[in-house]
């Protein structure tokens, strides 16, 4: 039986959560660009990994195993969208009152987010893991559970989506 003062026994779930909790939040809103869909995702993972918290304890590195549980349900949640939601590019009016300069910055990111919504789920996951996470391309093929080269393949795909889509943006007038 592990003691308290055994630097090797697992944490509680509950200092688990409080510790990697809003890491998790935040990956899973890169994932879904939705931080409402993040909190769910990450709820649903949590909740499954509390009611078997006394195996996933014994897993070697159980912040990894939780990190993939959250990349596996975003790409089956992402599966079973059966709608054709999108997100839209409209911009609020910021008036008067905004700081100099911030709808540049709004219009940036909000381009960015329109176009890694166009990209397949998995290549977004790749993109995410690989330059929010500076996850290498083993460990991405390895949460994926494909070679990694395919992990660069589907970098390379959605990179040059992304691409081609500020090159549509640019040529039509928009901001660079």
């Amino acid at each position: 039986m592990r003691t308290v003062d055994d630097p090797t026994a697992a944490p509680s779930f509950e200092s688990f959560v409080l510790t990697h909790g809003p890491e998790l939040v935040a990956f899973a809103r890169r994932l879904t660009m939705d931080h409402h869909r993040a909190e769910d995702i990450v709820q649903d993972v949590l909740a499954r990994i509390g009611l078997a918290w006394s195996r996933v304890s014994r897993v070697d590195d159980i912040r990894a195993y939780v990190f993939k549980a959250v990349l596996n349900d975003f790409l089956s949640w992402r599966r079973r969208l059966s709608s054709s939601e999108r997100p839209t590019a409209e911009l609020p009016d910021l008036g008067p009152g905004a700081a100099p300069g911030i709808e540049d910055v709004v219009v940036r990111r909000d381009e960015m987010q329109e176009a890694l919504a166009l990209l397949p789920p998995v290549q977004r996951a790749v993109l995410v893991l690989r330059y929010y996470h500076d996850q290498p391309d083993a460990r991405i093929a390895a949460l994926l559970g494909c070679r990694e080269t395919t992990v660069r393949s589907h970098a390379r795909r959605a990179l040059t989506t992304l691409r081609s889509f500020r090159a549509d943006r640019t040529s039509e007038g928009s901001r660079r």
